[in-house]
C-alpha cells in the first residue's frame, strides 16, 4: 500500500513550502459567485482578487482547479470544491478528493477551514484514504508516472502532537482491505490470506489460529468444507484474536472469504464471473478491523473469524442436492452452489456464538439482490434491533452509507427442505433475495446474542469515476464502521 506521511502545522498558508497548496472553495448561495473558504489558521489574502468564475471554479464537490502559485511559497495552488457541507464528512471528502487528484505531488498542504480537532482528524483521514494506490500487478509495461510516497500537512490553528495517529491507522486498515481485494485471485487463495493474517499478527498483540481441512473436518465445519471441496486450494478458517486483559466487552466479527467464486457447479455466466476475486471482501474487512483495534490499543476484546474457501467446479465439488452439516449441527440442502457465502458464514457464526460474545457482526459480499435494492454505495443492514440501531449510528458517524432492512417471518417457509433442516436458496424465486439470505444466517446465531449482518455486495467495489477519496476498485467499505463500533463498545 502507498502510505502518506501525515502531519499538522499551525503556520500561515503563505509560508508553507509544498508542491501544492490546497485551498477550499465554497459554492455561492442562491446563485451567488463561489468564494474562497478561509483556512482555519490565519486569513489568506493571496487569492482575494482571483476571479473564480473566470477559471470555472464553482465550489462543487470534487471539482479541483489548478492555478499558478500566487503569494505563497508552494509551487502551485489547487482549489478544491467543498460543496455545501461544513461537517467532518465534508472535510474528509474534500481532503481525500484533493489528494486523490494530485497523485504526482510529493508534498501537499491542505489549507481548509478545519478549526476543530474533529475536522482536523477528518481531513487527515480523508487525505490518507485518498493517497491509496494499488501497484502489485504493475509490470515492465507500465507507462507514465505512478503515485509515490507523499507528505500531507493539514494546516490547523492547534492540534495535538498525535493528531495523525488514529487517521493513519484507520486509513491503513482500509488500505489493507483494498490491497487484499484488488489482488488477483490466482495470487490469493485461502492459505495465502491465512499467511497475511499471521504476518500482521507478528508485531501486534494478536493471536492467530488457522484451521486446515483436516481440523475443519474434525471440528464439524461442513459449510466451509462443502464450499471449498471443488478447489485444488483447500479451505481455511482463520481466527484472529485481540484480547486485552482489562476488556469487559467482546465483539465477534465474521467475514465471508470466498477467494474466488465461480459459482461452483451452478456455474456463473462468464460476465458475472469477472470481478469475483472480490468475494473475500468480508474476511479482509474483519481482519483489518481487528488489526486496527490492536494498533489503537482499544480496551475491547475483538475476535475475527475469516471463513475462507475457493468455490470451484470439479469432480469433487459439492453438487446441487447434497446435504451439508454445519458447525451448530443444522443440516442444509444445497439447492444452489452459487449461494455459498451463507454456508461458510453459518459455520463462522456458529463457532463465534460458542464464545458468547456481546455482539456478532458478519460482513459479506452476499447477494446481488442487495445491489438491486440499495445500489452501489449503500450497505444493507439486518439483525437484532438494538445492535442494528447502534451499527447504523456509528456508520453514519463515519459517513458510511447504510440502510436497515427487515427480516420477515414469512420467509422462513421458503427455507424449508424436504430432506434437511433447510435449503440454502430458492431457485427460480429471486424475490427478497437479500432478506432471505439474512433469514438463513439468523439460524446460526446463538440464542440471546445481539447480531448484525452487513451485505456489502455493491459498496465493496467502485467501478466508475472517482469521487471523494475513492478511486476505482476495492473501497474498504465498513472497516471504518467496525472500528468505530469497537470504540463504542469499549466505552460502555
Amino acid at each position: 500500500m502507498v502510505r502518506p506521511t501525515l502531519s499538522t502545522d499551525s503556520s500561515a498558508p503563505s509560508s508553507i513550502s509544498a508542491d501544492v497548496l490546497v485551498v477550499g472553495v465554497r459554492p455561492g448561495a442562491d446563485g451567488a459567485p463561489a468564494t474562497i473558504a478561509q483556512p482555519a489558521t490565519t486569513p489568506f489574502s493571496a487569492l482575494d482578487d482571483l476571479d473564480l468564475a473566470a477559471i470555472g471554479a464553482t465550489g462543487a464537490k470534487d471539482q479541483l482547479v489548478r492555478i499558478p502559485a500566487v503569494g505563497v511559497d508552494a509551487a502551485s495552488i489547487a482549489l478544491i470544491g467543498l460543496g455545501s457541507g461544513t461537517d467532518a464528512a465534508a472535510y474528509r471528502s474534500a481532503a481525500g478528493s484533493a489528494v486523490r487528484q494530485l497523485p504526482h505531488a510529493a508534498s501537499i498542504a491542505l489549507a481548509l477551514p478545519t478549526d476543530t480537532d474533529a475536522l482536523v482528524e477528518a481531513a487527515l483521514e480523508g487525505a490518507a484514504l485518498g493517497a491509496y494506490a494499488f501497484t502489485r500487478h504493475k509490470g515492465a509495461g507500465t507507462t507514465g508516472p505512478t503515485r509515490g510516497e507523499q507528505r500531507v500537512t493539514v494546516l490547523a490553528p492547534t492540534a495535538a502532537a498525535d493528531a495523525a495517529v488514529r487517521p493513519a491507522i484507520v486509513a491503513d486498515a482500509a488500505s489493507l482491505v483494498r490491497d487484499l481485494v484488488n489482488t488477483a485471485a490466482g495470487d490469493l487463495g485461502p492459505q495465502d490470506v491465512a499467511d497475511v493474517a499471521t504476518g500482521l499478527a507478528s508485531d501486534l498483540p494478536l493471536t492467530v489460529e488457522v484451521l486446515d481441512e483436516q481440523a475443519l473436518e474434525e471440528q464439524g465445519f461442513g459449510g466451509i468444507l462443502g464450499v471449498g471441496r471443488g478447489s485444488a486450494r483447500p479451505p481455511r478458517l482463520v481466527v484472529v484474536r485481540y484480547a486485552p486483559e482489562s476488556a469487559t466487552k467482546h465483539l465477534a466479527l465474521v467475514g465471508k472469504g470466498i477467494t474466488f467464486d465461480s459459482g461452483g457447479l451452478s456455474l456463473k455466466p462468464a460476465a458475472s464471473m469477472l470481478g469475483m476475486k472480490t468475494d473475500m471482501t468480508g474476511a479482509a474487512t474483519v481482519l483489518a478491523a481487528t488489526v486496527a483495534a490492536a494498533r489503537l490499543g482499544l480496551d475491547v476484546r475483538v475476535t475475527a473469524w475469516l471463513a475462507l474457501a475457493e468455490n470451484m467446479p470439479s469432480g469433487t465439488a459439492t453438487r446441487p442436492g447434497d446435504v451439508l452439516t454445519l458447525k451448530n449441527g443444522k443440516t442444509v440442502e444445497v439447492t444452489n452452489t452459487d449461494a455459498e457465502g451463507r454456508l461458510v458464514l453459518g459455520d463462522g457464526m456458529a463457532a463465534a456464538s460458542l464464545e458468547q460474545p456481546d455482539a456478532i457482526v458478519d460482513v459479506a459480499t452476499l447477494t446481488g439482490a442487495q445491489v438491486v435494492a440499495l445500489g452501489d454505495r449503500t450497505t444493507g443492514l439486518m439483525g437484532s434491533d438494538d445492535l442494528v440501531a447502534k451499527v447504523r449510528t456509528v456508520a453514519e458517524g463515519v459517513s458510511e452509507q447504510i440502510w436497515p432492512m427487515p427480516l420477515p417471518e414469512e420467509l422462513d417457509a421458503r427455507l424449508a427442505s424436504d430432506v434437511a433442516d433447510m435449503v440454502n436458496a430458492t431457485v427460480g424465486n429471486p424475490a427478497g433475495g437479500m432478506l432471505l439470505a439474512g433469514k438463513f444466517l439468523e439460524r446460526f446465531v446463538g440464542e440471546g446474542i445481539p447480531w448484525a449482518h452487513l451485505d456489502i455486495a455493491g459498496p465493496s467495489e467502485h467501478k466508475g469515476g472517482g469521487y471523494g477519496w475513492l478511486g476505482k476498485g476495492a473501497t474498504g467499505v465498513m472497516v471504518r464502521t467496525l472500528i468505530a463500533l469497537a470504540e463504542d463498545l469499549q466505552s460502555e
